[in-house]
């Protein structure tokens, strides 16, 4: 079942020094279930496209629908995780990951039943009660990914979510991101420049294009082994690798 179509989608921005294309004619979509991943070159209109999806910025031409409902403004069926963090400074985990559904009016009883299961579910049980800055990158990056899986989103929309982390933990924060969206079953439509994530995370990786951003190749994961830093030296992992490496290079050198 499809969960997101973009369709013919262009995005043109004017200012003084002119007119820019920043995404022409992406066309694409996204399965229920599926984890679908977008690299390109710095520039390509990565976040500009997830930002019309979100309905942060209007497409200049073309149409966006998720679940069949046309995108024309933000709304609870995107939930987005930026690079930042974006909590609450003065709210515990479980008020950060409460706020949505006060937001909808659940009861009390119901939102802390509701923020427990996904805190637990991303592992920061017996953090219910920490305030953010008691919390290390990584946590509050959990904290953040709980929040928007609590609202129960039709589709999750992650911009560089682990750009800000250190090496070590951006590896651990891919292993639990497949391993909640195993669990979920959560559709998500994903950003990044690191191409191991990419392949780590994607049932899909949709190559970009240099400005103007076109999808210029999509590359399937299909991966036997485990979905975690093992991965890394299979010689499989290593193939899609340097196919994903060969067409960005394409990018770089034309």
């Amino acid at each position: 079942m499809e969960k997101l179509c973009v369709s013919d989608v262009s995005k043109i921005f004017t200012g003084k020094g002119g007119t820019v294309t920043a995404v022409d004619k992406v066309s694409f979509s996204v399965e229920e279930g599926e984890f679908v991943v977008i690299v390109g070159p710095s520039g390509c209109g990565k976040s500009t496209l997830l930002n019309i999806v979100g309905g942060l910025e209007s497409a200049t031409s073309g149409t966006v629908t998720v679940a069949g409902k046309a995108v024309t403004e933000p709304g609870a069926d995107r939930g987005m995780v930026f690079q930042g963090y974006s909590l609450f400074p003065w709210l515990t985990v479980r008020k950060n990951v409460e706020f949505g559904l006060k937001m909808k009016g659940l009861p009390a009883q119901e939102r802390t039943a509701i923020a427990d299961q996904f805190i637990r579910l991303v592992g920061l049980s017996g953090f219910e009660n920490a305030l953010p800055d008691e919390l290390s990158g990584g946590m509050k990056q959990r904290t953040a990914i709980a929040r928007t899986l609590a609202n129960q989103p039709e589709i999750l929309l992650m911009d560089e979510p682990f750009g800000a982390l250190d090496a070590q933990t951006r590896v651990v924060m891919q292993e639990q991101l497949a391993e909640i969206s195993r669990k979920t079953g959560s559709t998500v439509l994903f950003i990044t420049h690191d191409i191991d994530e990419a392949i780590l995370l994607g049932n899909r990786v949709l190559i970009m294009s240099r400005r103007p951003g076109r999808i210029k190749k999509v590359i399937p994961i299909d991966l036997k082994c485990a979905r975690d830093h093992t991965a890394l030296i299979d010689p499989e992992f290593l193939h899609i690798k340097k196919q994903i490496m060969d067409v960005l290079w394409e990018e770089q050198t034309v």
